[in-house]
C-alpha cells in the first residue's frame, strides 16, 4: 500500500496460465497499472503505469522478472503519470500511439518509439499486439495477446470511456473501436483502464451501451441538459467508479458519451 503518500494502491493478482498479471489501482483517479509476466523470473511488461512507482517496482524484484516495454494506452495523466519512472528504473523504452505523441510530451511523458495498428512486442513468451481503438481519444491503444485484451479507456465491465476528455475522437469512432473488440474470441478476459475485469462475453451480455448501439435494448429518448445545451439522453448507465455515464444526442445532431454530473434533466 502506498500509505503516507495517500494514495491507497490497491494490488490483485490474476494469472492467465501461464501469464502472470497483477494490477494497481490509483485511488483518486480509480485508474489501474498492469504489470504482465510470461513467467516468474522471466520478461514483463508494464501498462498504464500511473500507480505509485514503489509497489510495482518492488513486486516487479519480488518476481525476478525483467519489464522489456512499458506501453500506454493513451496520454492522460491517470494512464501515465510514473511511466517515465518505471522506464528508468529498469532502461525499458515507453511507447504509444504515434496520433498521441505531441499530447505525451505535453503529459510530461515523451515516447521513446511510436506505436501502429498491428504492432506487436514481445517480453520472453508473451507476446501482445497494438490495436487502436480510436473514440475516448484519437490515438487510442488495446495490447492484446495470450487470452487477454487491455482495453484502456474504451471498454469497462458494464461501461464504455467518454468521448469529451482531451485529445478525443467521436461517438461513432468509439462504437466502431467497441466493435472491433467485441470481435474477439467470448472468453477473451477485458482488463480496463479503470474498474474490475470482466470477458468479452459478458459485456457482449451485459454492457448496456454494447446492448443498445447492437439495438438489443434501446430506451426510449428523453429531454436533458448536457454540459448546459439542449440534448436528448438516449442511455444512463452505472459507471466504474459508482457515478453514471450518458450517451446524449445535441440539437445539432451531435453524439457524445459524457459523465451522469454533466447531464440534467430538462426543466
Amino acid at each position: 500500500m502506498d500509505g503516507a503518500a495517500g494514495l491507497a494502491a490497491r494490488q490483485a493478482g490474476y494469472t492467465l496460465r501461464p501469464v502472470i498479471v497483477e494490477r494497481w489501482v490509483r485511488a483518486e483517479w480509480l485508474s489501474n497499472t498492469w504489470l504482465v509476466a510470461d513467467r516468474p523470473g522471466g520478461e514483463a511488461v508494464v501498462i498504464d503505469p500511473a500507480a505509485q512507482p514503489g509497489p510495482v517496482l518492488a513486486r516487479i524484484a519480488e518476481l525476478r522478472v525483467r519489464p522489456m516495454w512499458v506501453l500506454l494506452t493513451h496520454h492522460h495523466p491517470d494512464h501515465v503519470l510514473h511511466a517515465r519512472d518505471i522506464a528508468r528504473a529498469h532502461g525499458c523504452p515507453v511507447l504509444g500511439h504515434g496520433a498521441e505523441a505531441e499530447l505525451f510530451e505535453a503529459a510530461g511523458c515523451p515516447l521513446d518509439a511510436l506505436l501502429e495498428e498491428g504492432d506487436e512486442r514481445r517480453a520472453g513468451e508473451l507476446v501482445l499486439r497494438a490495436l487502436h481503438i480510436p473514440g475516448h481519444t484519437r490515438g487510442q491503444l488495446a495490447f492484446s495477446g495470450e487470452g487477454a485484451v487491455f482495453t484502456g479507456d474504451t471498454l469497462f465491465r458494464g461501461s464504455v470511456g467518454g468521448t469529451r476528455g482531451r485529445g478525443h475522437g467521436t461517438l461513432e469512432e468509439l462504437r466502431r473501436s467497441i466493435e472491433r473488440l467485441l470481435e474477439l474470441p467470448p472468453t477473451t478476459t477485458v482488463y480496463p483502464g479503470h474498474g474490475e475485469s470482466s470477458t468479452i462475453q459478458h459485456e457482449r451480455d451485459h454492457n448496456p451501451f454494447v446492448r443498445a448501439w447492437r439495438g438489443e435494448a434501446v430506451p426510449e429518448p428523453r429531454a436533458c441538459k448536457a454540459f448546459g445545451e439542449p440534448a436528448e439522453l438516449l442511455l444512463e448507465a452505472r459507471d466504474y467508479d459508482g457515478g453514471t455515464k450518458c450517451w446524449v444526442r445535441f440539437a445539432d445532431g451531435r453524439e457524445d458519451v459524457v459523465p451522469g454530473s454533466r447531464v440534467r434533466a430538462a426543466s
